[in-house]
Parts: structure tokens; C-alpha cells; sequence
């Protein structure tokens, strides 16, 4: 995972954590994307120091994972929604956010050629029984995670 993702993550689950000075200095390096030196000016410390900071909350909120796993749960429970969606035929999308063409067209029985080659062929070949199976497998995985 690239670094900023990560440490965004890391933010999102632990940084109410961190104290209010580390959490304006870590949100103005990692999701505000200003410079060490501009927090620096804003802050009225040493650009050696805000450095120091972000690389203490980084050890921090890497600890936090390390003991908690929340982040590590959430990926995986993430990639089991996406295999659900997969073996559903649908795709993930966000609330109030339009379903894609082809399940439009799945829905009206005109599904285009293009649709139907997305489909892997181990996928084409699952009964609706074990689908539904699989389905409910990852559906208790997902429980237990949580």
C-alpha cells in the first residue's frame, strides 16, 4: 500500500489518539499535503522538529495497528463485500451513485457482449446454489470479523 494511503488509514482508525498538537501537524502533512516546511511557519517550530512529529505519530499509529489490527480487519472484510458484489454480478458503488450500464441492461435482458466477457469462467460455471453458498460463507467471515 502506497505510504500516504497507509497513513491515511492509520489516521482515520487511531488518530483520535494522538494528541490535538500531533493531530494538526499529522493532518496538515498527510491530508492537507503541505510541506514540512510550510506547517513549520504555521506552527512557529523548526522544520527539523515538525519532521520528528510526523515520523513519532507514524510510529504511533503503525503501534496502534499493530496491537489492534482494525485497519487489517477492515481490508479484509472489504475484500469480501468485493467478492460478494463479484459473484452477484454487481459492482460496488456509492449511495446515490448510478448503477453501471450493464446492470441497467442486465436488468432490462439486454445485456451487451462486453458485459458478459467481464464474467470469469470459474464464475460462469457456479450453480445459483453455489453461489448463494459462497455467498453465505463470506457473509459469516465477514460476522466473525466483526
Amino acid at each position: 500500500m502506497e505510504k500516504k494511503v497507509l497513513q491515511t488509514y492509520l489516521y482515520d482508525f487511531y488518530g483520535e489518539l494522538l494528541t490535538q498538537h500531533q493531530r494538526n501537524i499529522y493532518e496538515a502533512f498527510v491530508l492537507e499535503d503541505l510541506s514540512l516546511t510550510e506547517i513549520a511557519q504555521e506552527q512557529g517550530i523548526s522544520r527539523q522538529g515538525v519532521h520528528d512529529l510526523v515520523k513519532r505519530c507514524d510510529r504511533i499509529l503503525m503501534d496502534y495497528e499493530e496491537k489492534l489490527h482494525l485497519l487489517e480487519r477492515f481490508q479484509k472484510i472489504k475484500a469480501k463485500i468485493a467478492e460478494i458484489y463479484r459473484l452477484t454480478g454487481e459492482e460496488e458503488t456509492q449511495p446515490g451513485q448510478e448503477p453501471k450500464v450493464c446492470q441497467k441492461r442486465q436488468k432490462l435482458g439486454q445485456e451487451p457482449k462486453a458485459c458478459q466477457e467481464r464474467q470469469k469462467p470459474e464464475e460462469a460455471a457456479l450453480s445459483k446454489d453455489e453461489v448463494w453458498s459462497r455467498i453465505r460463507q463470506l457473509a459469516g467471515d465477514i460476522l466473525e470479523e466483526l
